[in-house]
């Protein structure tokens, strides 16, 4: 009777644990079902959130194509070249940042050796002279002395290749390295690879010599900061429009730098003569970095790389500002940060800087309103990209701003008083001359 009870009990025991068992299946699949429409789901609702934190400007206009100089853009095109000519080292190949000032950090080099590449794309010299010219840039930078042993310094002497600081005084243990310049010196570095094989081992060389992985943590750019004989410290370095410029070429060194290519990362929108204009939300006060808003890297990525989809809207934005000034002022408006031919010698014209719009200011926020200039290369830089009428405009009005004696284009004109801003400079006529490549030619930095 036990044995027969036991087993009437053992039935009904499988009976329900095959109940519990469906019921908890289906509760499975159901849970497992959910979560992978959740899943799915979750990217489209997230491009939609980035979508909405950086709406489209319904005026954002076509971009132009390219299309052959004028002879009024030849010319401008040497003008821009003739300062290389007068400022190159003839033993080291290398630029002076500022006439008369024999430094050049890696910022200014680069620009010096964009404006080399865009010279032979326009013919202002011949095959033979920039295979001199560029095998003895090269073969300079392959033999800097390292900062640590590990990357290039900041700035060194254009004679002797010696590191310095951005005064040009020796600084022998050197003053620590830039992530965001060295970015910039990957742009010609690369464009050198894809088109102009004849100097791709020497280009190879520069680079083989660097500790790049130094320069990317955790999806960031770290730089090294030891000026005034303070204690080496790595800080987080750039801000938005720098620090996407930057990863573009960074990111093809194989280093991990997702968030500071991602523009929505640190994006904040601010009004400015009543258009949303893009900033960083970090607080310099708490990072200890000024958030900038200026035309440059919003050009450079343009000329060089061609804007992705949100670097579009967001250039666009900064300079819709700039000619709304000029509307509500009647004073052309084209900012950026420029060398200037007075004390402090670089300030940054901004957009928005320091929770106001249109400052002036230096590297320590600073500022100096009577400094704002009319940027020679922010205007070619915008009439290049844009071709509206307010960059034809802006053209004719810095047109005139040159060397007499053939020197190249002057910085541009201050506001106050209207006189020139004298300064003729490596990033001034670089950026000339990238512009009318561009006009005639599209993207730089291009795959083909």
């Amino acid at each position: 009777m036990e044995d027969s009870n036991w087993v009437k009990a053992r039935s009904s025991i499988v009976w329900i644990a095959a109940i519990v068992v469906a019921f908890g299946a289906v509760w499975w699949i159901e849970r497992q079902t959910g979560l992978e429409l959740v899943d799915r789901q979750a990217p489209a609702r997230q491009a939609a959130a980035r979508a909405a934190a950086l709406p489209a400007s319904p005026d954002l206009p076509a971009l132009p194509g390219p299309r052959p100089l004028t002879e009024r853009e030849q010319q401008w095109a040497r003008l821009a070249w003739s300062y290389f000519e007068h400022n190159t080292d003839a033993r080291t190949g290398l630029v002076s940042a500022v006439q008369g000032f024999p430094s050049a950090s890696l910022w200014d080099t680069a620009s010096s050796l964009m404006a080399l590449l865009a010279a032979r794309d326009l013919g202002l010299v011949d095959q033979n002279a920039f295979d001199q010219r560029m095998a003895r840039a090269l073969d300079s930078l392959g033999k800097l002395p390292l900062y640590g042993d590990a990357l290039p310094n900041k700035s060194y002497d254009v004679r002797t290749l010696q590191m310095t600081d951005y005064r040009n005084q020796p600084a022998p243990a050197g003053t620590g390295w830039s992530a965001v310049d060295l970015g910039r010196l990957l742009v010609p570095l690369n464009i050198i690879a894809w088109h102009h094989p004849r100097h791709t081992e020497a280009a190879r060389r520069v680079i083989a010599r660097w500790n790049a992985a130094q320069l990317a943590r955790d999806g960031q750019l770290w730089g090294m900061q030891a000026a005034d004989g303070g204690t080496p410290q790595l800080v987080q370095e750039g801000r938005l429009g720098y620090e996407q410029y930057a990863a573009r070429t960074l990111a093809l060194m194989g280093l991990d730098v997702d968030v500071a290519a991602d523009p929505l990362a640190h994006l904040r929108l601010v009004e400015v003569d009543g258009v949303q204009v893009p900033t960083d939300d970090r607080d310099p006060q708490q990072h200890g970095a000024q958030n900038y808003v200026t035309s440059e890297p919003w050009i450079l990525q343009g000329l060089e790389f061609g804007w992705t989809r949100q670097a579009r809207e967001m250039a666009w934005r900064v300079y819709r500002a700039q000619e709304q000034r000029f509307r509500r002022t009647g004073v052309p408006t084209a900012v950026t940060e420029d060398h200037v031919d007075q004390p402090p010698y670089f300030v940054y014209g901004t957009v928005w800087t320091g929770g106001q719009p249109w400052q002036v200011v230096t590297d320590r926020g600073e500022a100096l309103p009577q400094l704002r200039t009319l940027s020679t290369k922010a205007a070619f830089g915008w009439h290049a990209l844009l071709r509206t009428p307010y960059t034809t405009q802006l053209v004719e009005d810095v047109a005139g701003l040159n060397d007499p004696g053939g020197g190249g284009w002057y910085a541009g004109r201050y506001e106050a008083g209207g006189k020139p801003n004298q300064s003729l400079n490596a990033n001034t006529n670089a950026v000339v001359l990238e512009s009318l490549a561009y006009i005639a030619r599209g993207p730089l930095l291009q795959f083909r």
